[in-house]
């Protein structure tokens, strides 16, 4: 990928912005737990978690609401055929479904 383009995702602010540029880079699926835009409505991250990697995320930091923290990850297939997109609240509104479930998936190290 662009290192240009990557540094630039990294100077973003907003979740909107981000996940506008992620989605522009191919990371097109939905991949939070309710998800029924998957086929047959199973998630590939939930059944096979040892298939997928992530490939850098992004903390937000909600600075008048705690509702406001997230953490967003860019997550791919190791033959980098599927990619998507996880959006995980932390602090007030984090779920420990989510966290169970990111702490399955290893970080892309290339």
């Amino acid at each position: 990928m662009d290192n240009d383009y990557l540094k630039h995702i990294g100077e973003m602010t907003s979740l909107s912005e981000v996940l506008n540029a992620l989605v522009k880079q191919g990371y097109t699926l939905d991949f939070n737990l309710k998800s029924s835009q998957l086929s047959g409505g199973e998630n590939p991250i939930q059944e096979f978690p040892e298939q997928f990697l992530i490939d850098r995320h992004y903390r937000f930091e909600g600075e008048s609401d705690p509702d406001d923290e997230a953490i967003v990850y860019a997550i791919s297939s190791i033959d980098g055929k599927i990619k998507g997109i996880f959006v995980n609240g932390y602090g007030t509104s984090s779920e420990s479904t989510g966290d169970e479930l990111i702490k399955q998936l290893k970080a892309r190290t290339d």
